[in-house]
């Protein structure tokens, strides 16, 4: 079974060792990248199979902040990332899907999710879609890695 929780000391090292595909790196970003950016509206979670770190991502408490698409009650997902390999398991999908009542519990202040995926990157859209994300029908043209789609989820 797939949990989220909030990262902490003990999840460090297997954060580390998390191994990302060449061609995702422009879009997620690696661990390196991923410890660093943290700070107060930036909570950094983990993803856990069977007690072990499969993946992490960042809960953005400022994301309507920084993008005018998004409104007051959303929280942003940034760097998702599954380890390579993980991926082809079915934990990606799952760990979209178990998103929706993670952010409703430990966030309830936010009622929607919404998020950014590059338009080059088909399997991360098609991941979030099957979990339970829509397609707003709007781009987001400010990546450096290029034009991305922009979904929401409500909570």
């Amino acid at each position: 079974m797939i949990t989220i929780t909030k990262l902490s000391e003990k999840h460090l090292e297997q954060v580390k060792a998390i191994q990302i595909e060449d061609s995702q790196v422009e879009f997620a970003g690696i661990a390196s990248e991923f410890l660093n950016d943290i700070c107060d509206t930036t909570h950094l979670h983990v993803i856990e199979y069977q007690g072990n770190v499969i993946g992490y991502f960042k809960l953005d408490l400022a994301y309507a902040q920084k993008y005018d698409f998004c409104p007051k009650d959303a929280v942003g997902i940034r760097a998702f990332v599954i380890d390579k390999r993980q991926q082809g398991n079915g934990y990606g999908k799952q760990a979209v899907h178990a998103l929706f009542p993670y952010v409703r519990e430990f966030y309830p202040e936010y009622s929607q999710i919404y998020l950014t995926v590059n338009c080059r990157n088909n399997p991360a859209y098609q991941c979030y879609k099957k979990a339970g994300f829509e397609d707003t029908n709007e781009k987001y043209l400010g990546s450096p890695a290029g034009a991305n789609y922009i979904m929401k989820g409500m909570c």
